[in-house]
């Protein structure tokens, strides 16, 4: 079924990159900057090194406060020469960690970009470009990167098998937006080896409520997300708080967009509201999340 633009692409990635999604996949390092240079050179063949990478913005660092990549790494099992599937790495935050670190250990990354076959979402096609460019322009840190995509008519990810960790960052919203969720399971199922790991890292909705199956306001039950796994044939492998924040209410004016880093002030795709008080929910920080692993049965 083909799910419209405005769900699965503009509602959900483009609201996600946000203003600072095309910045950081147009970012250009000069070669002949030191800087740059230095990224290069780095070694990166253990998670934390990869994490300190010179080749990671500032504002992307200013945000490993939030995702504890080292932590959430280790508890969904990278190791080193695995294989590798991303969804939808909007500008590459998280594989600005995976692709140097697998590079340096012999791994492989397949990254399943979004899907742009819609000629009326110039913007999407934007993005994935940019992305593109950013790895392939700098192989010397990024490695070689195998781009695939996911979206409503998409085929595999990654050759039937082969994957030892698939990873789902923040993106199951979109996904339940455009009715696609349950084709992400299914693919990332299909990619896994026997025993491989399916790491999820998604905004938590508040428990006992009902679920609004399109996750409007960017929230999803933690026990909703495991039901929909289970029923996809994973097993459920353990759970994390490392994400968390006990200090998100979950009932912003616009969302969990309302938080940082996007901080809306109005409704999506209307002006910013000059006015708008951002203190109150710059005091909360990132959303809570819940930090999920789940296992293909042998």
């Amino acid at each position: 079924m083909m799910v419209p633009a405005q769900y699965w692409s503009r509602r959900g990635v483009l609201a996600s990159v946000g203003a600072f999604g095309l910045t950081a996949c147009g970012r250009k390092n000069d070669p002949a900057k030191p800087e740059a240079k230095a990224a290069d050179k780095a070694g990166s063949k253990t998670i934390e090194a990869a994490v300190a990478g010179d080749w990671r913005s500032p504002a992307d660092r200013a945000r490993d406060v939030w995702r504890h990549p080292v932590e959430s790494l280790k508890f969904w099992g990278l190791a080193p020469g695995q294989t590798v599937v991303e969804f939808w790495p909007g500008a590459g935050w998280y594989t600005d960690i995976l692709a140097p670190y697998l590079a340096d250990t012999k791994g492989k990354l397949y990254e399943a970009v979004l899907q742009t076959n819609d000629p009326s979402d110039p913007a999407a096609a934007e993005i994935v470009e940019g992305y593109r460019r950013k790895l392939t322009e700098k192989k010397r840190v990024y490695g070689d990167v195998t781009f695939t995509a996911f979206g409503p008519t998409s085929g595999p990810v990654a050759p039937a098998g082969t994957a030892d960790l698939v990873l789902f960052l923040r993106n199951l919203h979109n996904w339940m937006a455009g009715g696609i969720a349950e084709k992400a399971f299914k693919d990332a199922l299909a990619a896994l080896k026997p025993g491989g790991v399916l790491g999820i890292e998604e905004h938590r909705g508040e428990p006992g409520k009902v679920q609004d199956v399109l996750a409007a306001d960017g929230y999803v039950q933690q026990d909703y997300v495991i039901q929909m796994a289970k029923e996809a044939g994973f097993v459920l492998a353990g759970t994390s708080e490392i994400n968390a924040n006990p200090k998100d209410t979950k009932d912003h004016p616009f969302g969990v967009w309302t938080l940082p880093p996007t901080r809306l002030s109005a409704p999506r795709g209307e002006p910013a509201e000059p006015g708008f008080d951002h203190a109150k929910y710059d005091a909360i920080g990132e959303s809570d999340r819940m930090t999920l692993k789940f296992v293909k049965p042998k």
